[in-house]
């Protein structure tokens, strides 16, 4: 089965499926987030994020 990359739009407690698909990508690594793993992501910014340390990255980079 082939998997398709989701559109989304990030709200503050949750994400809107826009165009129906599996995964998207985190805005800093580039890895690829199956839509039951998103748990990280930028409302401002509209970006997911692998992971906890990504998004720490993401915030440190905006702070400077």
């Amino acid at each position: 089965m082939n998997k398709k990359k989701a559109k989304l739009i990030f709200k503050h407690n949750s994400f809107e499926i826009v165009e129906e698909g599996d995964f998207t990508f985190c805005a800093i690594s580039g890895k690829k987030i199956m839509l039951k793993d998103l748990n990280y992501w930028n409302v401002d910014l509209q970006e997911a994020y692998y992971s906890p340390k990504e998004a720490n990255e993401r915030y440190k980079s905006l702070k400077k």
